[in-house]
């Protein structure tokens, strides 16, 4: 059976940034039991969504990219760092390459705007992962919808 292909792009129309907060309820609200009133923020109005999409239609991951003022209470404040979070995959589709698809999708709208890093904060489960992508663990661990996190960031 071959893989499925599917294209990863920016969210920029109503549809296509309402499949992303579908996948994200399935993902954090639905399998992890995040509460639906603390996954979904003011940021979401103001982030750069990414999605991948399958060549049918079907929605596969997300992923957003916060920048600036939104950026700067998880960055430290610095400018120049941007913020890489809500990365989420269906279940259907973990395996195939959608995350690091879509990581490198935050990181190219992060360098467009001319940012020099992206930070973000890992479920410690998927730290390996980040770090196959290039980004280092960097200060404690802390809880986050009260599961283990930590801090990572990947110079541009």
């Amino acid at each position: 059976m071959s893989t499925p292909a599917y294209e990863v792009r920016v969210a920029e129309d109503p549809a296509d940034r309402e499949a992303c907060f579908t996948v994200r309820k399935e993902v954090f609200v639905g399998e992890q039991g995040v509460p639906e009133d603390i996954e979904y923020d003011a940021y979401d109005a103001v982030a750069v969504h990414v999605l991948a999409v399958r060549e049918d239609g079907v929605p596969l991951g997300t992923g957003r990219l916060l920048f600036g003022d939104a950026a700067a209470g998880k960055t430290g404040g610095d400018q120049s760092v941007g913020s890489l979070g809500r990365l989420a995959v269906t279940q259907d589709a973990r395996g195939l390459g959608v995350g690091a698809a879509l990581v490198r999708a935050v990181e190219d709208a992060a360098r467009a705007r001319g940012l020099a890093a992206v930070d973000l904060h890992a479920q410690t489960h998927a730290l390996g992962f980040y770090e196959r992508l290039g980004y280092v663990a960097y200060g404690p661990g802390f809880l986050d919808a009260g599961m283990p996190h930590r801090a990572m960031r990947r110079a541009l």
